[in-house]
């Protein structure tokens, strides 16, 4: 049987691992999201300018009646919830209501589509990957290299 010296410093510097990868990797989310919003706002057909003014992102849930691509939840804690949404059911917004995201991505029997939100996602979906593992690997640097 093997004998592994330092086992409480290892065992230390693995319990920190957590928090300094949530503080790594919230940018790198945060980054990613925004590249996502800024290529679905310049792919969107431009009317009124309703619907390239309600896509965003947010920390959590997305507002009641957006379009949501998905929500990327990590598996170190709930507040590692990214949203990114176009479109809202919100009547009182008069004119600026996007309620019709959907038909513009997906076309209607009358209206071809004309897609914005899926492509920005494919597009950039590997490369949030990789700003994400990135993240992770400068957190297990930092770490074990103990700061």
């Amino acid at each position: 049987m093997a004998k592994v010296l330092n086992l409480a410093r290892l065992e230390r510097k693995l319990r920190r691992l957590p928090m300094a990868a949530v503080a790594e990797i919230k940018p790198a989310m945060e980054a990613a999201a925004t590249e996502m919003v800024a290529m679905m706002q310049s792919l969107v057909p431009e009317d009124t300018g309703a619907l390239k003014d309600s896509i965003g992102w947010t920390w959590g849930k997305a507002p009641k009646g957006s379009m949501v691509i998905a929500a990327v939840k990590a598996s170190l804690g709930g507040e590692l919830t990214i949203t990114i949404f176009a479109g809202s059911r919100d009547k009182g917004l008069g004119d600026m209501d996007a309620y019709y995201a959907r038909w513009v991505e997906f076309g209607t029997q009358k209206m071809t589509a004309r897609p914005y939100f899926y492509v920005s996602y494919r597009a950039n979906k590997k490369s949030a990957g990789r700003k994400i593992r990135a993240g992770v690997r400068r957190a297990a640097k930092k770490v074990a290299a103990g700061s």
